[in-house]
């Protein structure tokens, strides 16, 4: 029986449930945070008013790597219009994501939750996984993983949270 009951904690906790975990989706309002960040104090809050892109990432993570050229694209691309990434690193290590970032330089805001608390509020089960939140901090988007394929398509959704094309 303590085999099993320490199975279904280890099951639990691999797949991201928690008590307090919540899949956000289409339409949901998203819970604010506050994390430590790359050019210091980050509060989702802070950024209302805007469309964000908020990425949950680690280091390890190879297809985070593919994605962050794309998420620098969209920053510059579209941070006139009033669009902001945020990326939160969940490595247990702050200093490996530094490093990352040395070799994969981010031009938009980067927050460190080494704890893992910010994901399993927000319910992420892989990396990465992100969220296409508009101006009212309304879930618009859940996109898990990233493929070059993905880019169009995200490109496409993040116009029309927007207002155009």
């Amino acid at each position: 029986m303590k085999t099993f009951r320490t199975l279904a904690i280890g099951c639990a906790l691999f797949f991201g449930l928690s008590a307090s975990g919540h899949a956000f989706e289409k339409g949901d309002k998203i819970a604010d945070f506050t994390l430590p960040g790359k050019a210091g104090t980050v509060k989702l809050s802070d950024m209302a008013g805007s469309v964000i892109y908020l990425d949950f990432w680690a280091s390890w993570c190879g297809p985070c790597r593919q994605s962050f050229p794309w998420m620098n694209q969209m920053q510059a691309k579209y941070k006139a219009k009033g669009f902001q990434v945020l990326a939160v690193n969940l490595d247990t290590k702050t200093d490996d994501a530094i490093k990352f970032l040395a070799q994969v330089p981010a031009n938009f805001t980067v927050a460190f939750d080494p704890k893992g608390q910010t994901p399993r509020v927000y319910g992420v089960k892989g990396m990465p996984t992100s969220f296409l939140i508009d101006r009212n901090g309304k879930v618009l988007l859940q996109h898990a993983g990233f493929r070059p394929a993905d880019e169009e398509e995200l490109e496409r959704q993040i116009q029309a949270a927007l207002g155009g094309k």
